[in-house]
């Protein structure tokens, strides 16, 4: 092979790989605590938007040229200073907008909130499906989509799509092939992270995961971390 079949062969490899970055917003102002789901209205808080920023200084240096989010006011106002800073319009996916929920603006602490209510306790016959909202495997098509399309508008470079907690914990489990019911606590998916996807062509060669903000995550909300009584974890989706 020549040289220039070579290089022609290696430019065209670099060409073929395309990375998507699902990333979950910044702390959201919600003094009183409840889990917001695709509630409107909820927005970034101060602390929130510093973690963006945070964010979009780490990617400042990278290639990309696609940045998209869910509708939700939170998501947008993560990615406007990615967008920004590379140049690009922001785009709004539908798919990457959280996932249902019939606690939606009701506290979900523990040791108080909605669990202590036996009316409540109905939802939670199934945590395999799960039966509180949206199917687990419905985020996954629709995620996957989203996913999907990023690429497709990347082709070669780089992307970014701001999503929630639990649909890119989630799409990131079904790439990983694991089971897609799970542990609240244990999902790796803190607030501003970063959870990349490299494809080659039009499969997913890689996942990768990173907190670019980690120093500004409040301690009880980090993955692993124990609950606190009266600091919800599920409000920070």
């Amino acid at each position: 092979m020549s040289e220039t079949s070579s290089t022609g062969s290696a430019d065209t490899a670099r060409k073929d790989i395309t990375v998507v970055h699902l990333m979950r917003h910044g702390e959201v102002h919600n003094p009183e605590g409840v889990l917001y789901g695709r509630r409107p209205g909820y927005h970034l808080s101060e602390l929130g938007r510093q973690m963006a920023d945070r964010v979009a200084e780490h990617l400042e240096k990278r290639d990309i040229t696609h940045v998209v989010a869910s509708p939700l006011e939170r998501a947008q106002e993560t990615a406007t200073p990615i967008a920004k800073s590379h140049g690009v319009d922001l785009a709004t996916d539908e798919r990457l907008i959280e996932a249902a929920n019939v606690f939606e603006g009701k506290t979900f602490g523990v040791g108080d909130g909605a669990l202590r209510k036996p009316d409540n306790w109905k939802h939670l016959t199934n945590p395999f499906r799960p039966s509180w909202g949206e199917p687990y495997i419905e985020q996954v098509v629709r995620m996957m989509g989203a996913l999907d399309a990023a690429r497709d508008a990347a082709r070669g470079h780089e992307a970014v799509c701001v999503s929630h907690q639990l649909p890119i914990w989630i799409v990131r489990s079904f790439v990983e092939r694991r089971r897609l019911w799970h542990d609240p606590r244990k999902r790796q998916c803190t607030l501003a992270s970063l959870t990349s996807f490299t494809y080659q062509g039009d499969k997913i060669v890689s996942v990768g995961y990173t907190e670019p903000a980690r120093d500004l995550v409040p301690a009880h909300l980090l993955a692993g971390a124990k609950p606190v009584k009266g600091k919800s974890k599920a409000f920070g989706a």
